[in-house]
Order: structure tokens, then sequence, then C-alpha cells
């Protein structure tokens, strides 16, 4: 299968993006033609920034379930459209075929029909990286209700936050979850989220660890009699409900700058469309390829990169239950190894955790049927990316460095695999339908260049189908947090840079920009430049309040090269190496070794703690409970310099 909207040329990228910028109604209405609609649409787009209220595909009714299953039934129903790959290695894999699906999900959404889930309803899934997962998102949707996935490493507080939030009726879950060498108790969990509340009416519990869980009558039920039930009655299909084109898909809790989750609502039709085309476009897929996005489903990247995208493309994606260091550093390519990966999509802060084992765990790992790389979630450093590209790609894979965010559904900037140019540690141009803009404080664009160099705001001009759509509940908290900064345009809470051929360069969040000396720096510089010395592993920047300067660096560094004895020649090391790469202002005023940063499941380093403990409010941390090692932080605030 071709996809005729798959560009093939630099020259073509251009000819699309101008045609997407010109006409975005018959850009996109043109690609809108090749997916399965119940009733076309009466307009394409119809928006304004100011309410916000965007609409995309009005009047078309569709399922989007039916876009990734049903219409390669005939055509492809016997080839693989998830591979999942266990957490132990010695254990046998599985494979869905595209048929054994749609099976799968129809018999689910039966079961969740059974127990009384009905179109509008809010379903939290809370599981492993089981194909069980991918199973319950696409029934939930099948049927017309609203998936939240949440991850499942969340703490029974956060979950109780997001269930009462979604006034959520409904669970499934698993009775634990495999994760590297731990065992996460996912049932119990979910018990203590649930002492007083309301709304659950049911739990479904897929069995997978054989951890002993408590089963509540009449509120708990498990999967597999559930499915064993509509099983024996044949009922093998389920009509897809139809959707309106701007139903709500599912909401996503993204962490909030109040602490309080917020959830990102995206609707069907647009987020279908914006997820197969920038999966199509941006990986170069082709029909067979298997492709490895090694993020969880708990994530965006998971949800657009594991799930509907790649197979609303008719895509095999492989789908992986444990972490990259888990019996040892070599987990991800023997993974490449044993299922001829095509294209590896993970994380910068895998790549810097791989790097810091060295070269032998990719000794005698065949990797030659690796095509596209491909990084997500934070701007790589360059030492990374290069790294990434000679050891993994072999100097043969063009690397997609993607930019994008919970909220924009898809990618929005990135290269082209081998199509448009590449350049390291930048993302480069926007996709098709994307209008960035660089603006200052006051919302100006900015147009002077420094050394050939824009930076400011990044902003975006207009809307592109998988846009968020509200906040779930909350619709000005939407307004306020995306719309409101500047006036017509969507804020994304980044800093950029942008060179003389349009490139652009994510510096990280504004919040995380430091204003030193009147000098702004982008934290993702600063730590770009340590990384960059040759024992440092990995590394966070912060801003602190400084008596002379304003704001003060304070540098958190993961290091295992030598001279580790003397921390305080070590320390000049390392500033030798910041000044060499950015110049002396950005040098680091304090330089803390720690065993480990305070990341989020999803690999996200949490700023906020980091910036309390510099800026000596120890006492107020918040909840870290939602971290992947809590303990992370007492070493750190410890250490305190």
């Amino acid at each position: 299968m071709s996809y005729p909207y798959q560009i093939k040329s630099f020259h073509e990228y251009k000819t699309e993006y101008e045609k997407s910028i010109e006409d975005p109604a018959g850009f996109w209405g043109s690609i809108a033609e090749h997916f399965t609609w119940r009733r076309k649409w009466d307009e394409v787009v119809n928006w304004n920034f100011k309410e916000p209220k965007v609409e995309w595909f009005k009047g078309a009714k569709l399922n989007i379930t039916e876009n990734c299953l049903d219409r390669y039934l005939e055509s492809r129903g016997n080839q693989p459209a998830i591979i999942w790959e266990p957490n132990d290695p010695e254990e046998h894999h599985r494979t869905l075929t595209y048929r054994k699906l749609h099976e799968k999900v129809c018999q689910f959404a039966h079961v969740l029909k059974n127990n009384g889930v009905k179109k509008g309803d809010r379903v939290c899934i809370y599981m492993g990286m089981i194909p069980e997962l991918a199973i319950a998102v696409l029934a939930t949707a099948r049927i017309g209700a609203i998936h939240s996935v949440i991850f499942g490493g969340f703490s029974a507080q956060s979950i109780a936050d997001r269930l009462e939030d979604a006034q959520a009726e409904y669970i499934v879950t698993c009775d634990g979850a495999y994760r590297g060498a731990k065992d996460i108790p996912l049932k119990s969990v979910i018990d203590d989220a649930l002492i007083g509340n309301k709304t659950v009416k049911k739990v479904i519990v897929c069995t997978r660890t054989r951890t002993p869980v408590s089963m509540l009558k009449g509120r708990d039920l498990w999967w597999e009699e559930e499915m064993k039930q509509v099983e024996e009655k044949g009922l093998n299909y389920i009509e897809a409900e139809e959707m309106d084109a701007e139903d709500p898909l599912f909401i996503l809790y993204t962490s909030g700058s109040t602490g309080k989750p917020k959830g990102v609502v995206h609707s069907c039709a647009g987020y279908m469309l914006f997820t197969n085309y920038t999966f199509v476009n941006v990986f170069q897929y082709q029909t067979g390829q298997i492709h490895f996005c090694t993020a969880d489903i708990g994530w965006i990247t998971g949800h657009s990169y594991i799930v509907y995208g790649p197979l609303s493309a008719g895509a095999t994606s492989l789908m992986f239950e444990g972490v990259p260091t888990w019996p040892d550093a070599g987990r991800f390519w023997d993974i490449v190894d044993k299922y001829k990966v095509n294209i590896l999509y993970t994380a910068p802060t895998a790549i810097r955790s791989l790097m810091g084992f060295g070269l032998g765990p990719l000794q005698n790992k065949d990797l030659s049927s690796l095509k596209v790389l491909g990084t997500v979630g934070e701007p790589i450093n360059e030492e990374a990316w290069h790294w990434y590209d000679e050891h993994v790609g072999k100097k043969k894979c063009p690397i997609v460095d993607t930019w994008w965010q919970t909220e924009t559904g898809g990618i929005l900037i990135s290269n082209l695999a081998g199509i448009t140019p590449a350049k390291p540690s930048w993302a480069t141009l926007p996709l098709p339908g994307v209008q960035p803009i660089l603006v200052d404080e006051k919302g100006n664009e900015i147009t002077e260049a420094v050394d050939g160099i824009t930076s400011g705001n990044l902003c975006i001009k207009a809307p592109w189908p998988s846009i968020i759509r509200t906040t779930y509940g909350d619709h000005e908290r939407c307004r306020v947090n995306y719309f409101a900064t500047y006036e017509n345009l969507y804020f994304t809470g980044d800093g950029a840079l942008k060179d003389t051929e349009g490139f652009y360069r994510i510096t990280g969040r504004v919040d995380d920009v430091l204003n030193v000396s009147g000098h702004r720096i982008g934290t993702a510089e600063v730590e770009n430049a340590i990384n960059m010395h040759a024992g440092v592993v990995e590394s966070a920047v912060v801003g602190y309040p400084h008596d002379i300067k304003g704001q003060g660096i304070y540098a958190y560094v993961i290091y295992n090269g030598t001279h580790m004895d003397d921390q305080s020649l070590t320390r000049k090391d390392i500033l030798q190496t910041v000044t060499r790469v950015i110049g002396p202002i950005a040098k680091p005023d304090k330089i803390q070794f720690v065993g480990g940063l305070p990341k989020t499941r999803s690999g996200k380093i949490m700023r906020r703690i980091l910036r309390k403990i510099a800026e000596g409010e120890v006492q107020s941390l918040g909840d870290t409970s939602t971290l992947l090692d809590p303990g992370v932080v007492d070493e750190i605030r410890d250490g305190r310099l």
C-alpha cells in the first residue's frame, strides 16, 4: 500500500507546505479523502483562538477504529498489527494480526457494553504495557466512550485526582505489572485510589503477574472471565459507534504548573488525520516495516505513535513491556536484532542512559535492519545525537528529531527522514499545516537576527487538525494556559531559535530560561554543554536567586568519569567545558554531583523540585510519588550545596 500524501522530495515538501498554508481547507480536505467516513464534512476547518474554538471536518461522522482496523481486514488481515515483547526476554512474545486485534477489540467492546459503558462515558485505563492495554483503548473508542490512560506507575493519590476530574465510572487495570526487576501492584494501587470515590461502578482486572488481589463483589470483575462469556456467545463483532468529528476521543492528563493535573482533550477526526499524516511522513513509513516506539501508552507518544498513527496507516507496531537497561543495557539492541526493527523512536534520556554503559552492549547485535531513528520528549544534545547516529544508525539512518507536546497531539516540527535536511540538536522544519512564529514578551514577532539566529517564544499562528480542543471540565483553563498569553496565537510555553534556513531549535520551556546578568540562557543549552564533558552522563540546570546576577545557575550532574576522588577538579573541568561551548556567561555557579535526577515515568525531569531545592525551599517539594524513583529527591536535598 502506498500513501498518496507521503512526501518524496525536499522540493515536494516545500510545495506541500505552501499549499497547506495558502489553502488549509483544500490541503487537509484532500488528505481526508483517503479515510473511511460514515458521512463527509460540511466544512473542513472553522476556528478562532479567542474563545478558543477549533473545529475540523465539521458535520463529518466516523469511528476511528474502523480506520485503524476494519478497513485493513481484507487487504492485510494476516499482517501483524501489534508485536508484543514481554519484560522477561525468556517469556514468549505475542503477535496480534489485524484480524485478531479486530476480534479482540470487538470482544472487549462487548464486555464494556455488558457492564454498562455508554457513548461519552469516561473509562480510566491503568495497566502495564501489554497488548490488552491497546485492546482496551481501541474497544473504548469503538463504542464511543472516552478513554483516559493513566501511566502504570502513578501513585494512588494521582489516580484519585484524575478519576475525580474525569468523573470516570469505569476502570480497566491489571493485577500487577512487570517493569524491569520490579513488580508493580496495580490493582492494590487502584484500591487505594478508590477509597472515598463515589463515581466508579466497575473495575475490570486483567491477569498479568498473578499477584494476590482483593476483588470486591459487585464492583470488581476478571477480564478473562468477562471475555470468556463473550467468546462463548460467539460475539466477535460489534458495530462501531458513529461519532461526530469533534466528539472527544480521549483525555490525557499532563502535569500543570499549578500541580493540579490538566485533562487534555483530543477529538476523533482531526487527531486521527494528523497522527496518521505525521507518522507516514516523518518516519517515511513503508508497508511491512516494523515500527518500534519505546514509549509507554500512558504518554501521548504511545497514544499517537504506538496505537493510532501506525494502526491507521496499516503498519506493524512493536510494543515493549520492559525497560532499556534490564536485564542488561543491550535490551533495545536485542529487540532490534530479534524482530528486524526498521524504525526506532525513543527518548534522548534513554539514549544518554545507554551511552553511559559504553559500546559493549551494542557488540554482536545486528542493527542492519534499521532505516530510521527518531527522538522525542526533549531536545537532544549534540553528543547524544552523534552517538545515536554513529553507533546505532552506523551513519546510514536519518535521525528525526521530533518536537511536539501532549497538547499538539502529533509532531509539529521535525525533519522528514531522508527527505528534508537534518541538523544535530535542531528539530528543523515545521510539518505542513504548522505555522510557527517567534515572539517577544509582548507578543510582537521577532524578525531581527543576531549572527543569523532569531530567538524568541515559540507560538503557532493557526490550528492544525490535532490541536488541543479543551481541558476537560475547565475550558477557561485551556484558554488561559495556551491562548491568553499572546493574542490570536497558540503559545507552546517553549523558547526557540530559528536560523537563516528556517530551521527551529527548541531551547526548553520558557520558564526554564534563565536570565543571568540580563542574558537569556536556555537550560537545555547549558545542559547540552555540560553533557559534552567526557565523564558526564546527564545533567539538569535550574536558576536560583543570585545577589549580583539576579539569577545564578545551579547544575545537578550525574558523573561517572575519572577524577571523582577530586570533586573540585572535576567541577573546574566541567566549567571549562561550558566556557568553551557557550562562553563564561553560562558557567554554573554551583555544581552538585548526584546519583540520579527526579524524573516522571516518561523521562521528563521535574525541574520544579530541583528549582525548589536550589532555592533552599526544601520543606515544600509537593507530591513526589509520581516520580520514577522518589528516593532520588532525598539524596539531592541532603547533598544541597
